[in-house]
């Protein structure tokens, strides 16, 4: 084997080595943040993943080799302390290299306060079609500010505002503006592949969003039940509306109190279908169903059976839609 030959390979082995070397690298905390980032990123580099689709990130625990992940990132997304305020100790401790972002602050996206009690009042959704208008982002601020009766919530603490925005696809277009220029910032070599990747996902949330109504409008004025109160950024973007929900926000066990308002209602109105998920205790939903005439069906806010990656985020969002139609 020639001399010449080695040193080829050796620089195109070291050429090849700085490349990978010079992509950042990116953590996340949930799969769909997951699965947004990794479309931005598609033919440059994966994203970690922090939380597991199959656990809660309410409660969830870092292992050794998410700490890792978090020391050696060069960039992180999350969707910020409001879901997993756990996770923000970690951060500060082991990603003191890294440029964080916290995808709640991320400007021109409304934030909405968590809705209090067990039941909700039905809201008029026959301008479903007008939410693009996100300039008075600061309103969710507002909002939360006016509510007095927090006692409703049984004294359990949770953060400012409903984290679940993740399930606004109109929230998430925006996101992919934001996560393709913080990439394009820290990697400015692969900026036209990042602002590529977040057109062509955009509009493949156009096309699903036109999907997804298609679904809903058999369904969209009929009466349901949630199991936890994770839902009211896609209630928004696609004109529908829960009755209420079993558990609160951050999912934790309803006291029998709030069961028991729940399955009132589920008598008193006829509602037609209660939701459970994958994670949590389906016993719950047996109890507030059991002797009504209502369905049940399982709904999954964050992918738990989906493979993780680009297209994670369009099947889940596809996946909400389909298995509450079916519900009726």
């Amino acid at each position: 084997m020639s001399n010449k030959f080695l040193s080829t390979t050796s620089a195109f082995l070291l050429s090849t080595s700085m490349l990978v070397a010079d992509v950042p690298k990116v953590t996340v905390d949930i799969a769909p943040v997951h699965s947004l980032v990794s479309s931005i990123m598609e033919g440059v580099g994966k994203p970690d993943l922090i939380i597991p689709a199959g656990a809660s990130p309410h409660e969830y625990q870092l292992k050794p080799s998410n700490a890792k992940s978090l020391e050696d990132a060069d960039v992180i997304f999350w969707i910020g302390e409001d879901l997993t305020p756990w996770l923000e100790n970690g951060l500060d401790s082991l990603a003191k290299n890294a440029s964080i972002t916290s995808l709640l602050g991320v400007d021109g996206i409304e934030l909405l306060s968590f809705r209090e009690g067990a039941l909700f009042e039905a809201h008029d959704h026959g301008d479903h079609d007008d939410h693009d208008d996100h300039d008075d982002h600061d309103d969710g601020k507002k909002k939360h500010d006016d509510h007095d009766d927090h006692d409703d919530h049984e004294g359990h603490a949770h953060g400012e505002h409903d984290p679940h925005a993740w399930l606004s696809p109109k929230i998430a277009k925006v996101w992919l503006n934001s996560i393709a220029a913080k990439l394009s910032e820290v990697d400015p070599d692969n900026a036209a592949t990042y602002f590529s990747n977040a057109k062509s996902a955009r509009d493949n949330i156009d096309a699903l969003v036109s999907e997804v109504n298609s679904i809903l409008d058999p369904i969209r004025e009929k009466k349901f039940v949630v199991f936890h109160d994770a839902y009211q950024y896609f209630e928004k973007d696609f004109g529908i509306s829960a009755s209420g929900a079993i558990s609160l926000g951050d999912a934790s066990d309803p006291s029998p109190a709030r069961l028991a308002e729940i399955r009132k209602r589920v008598v008193d109105e006829a509602v037609e279908c209660v939701l459970a998920e994958p994670q949590y205790k389906q016993g719950l939903v047996k109890a507030v169903v059991e002797g009504t005439n209502a369905n049940t069906a399982v709904i999954d806010p964050l992918g738990v059976k989906l493979e993780t990656g680009p297209s994670l985020y369009e099947n889940l969002i596809r996946n909400l839609a389909t298995n509450l139609a079916k519900c009726f």
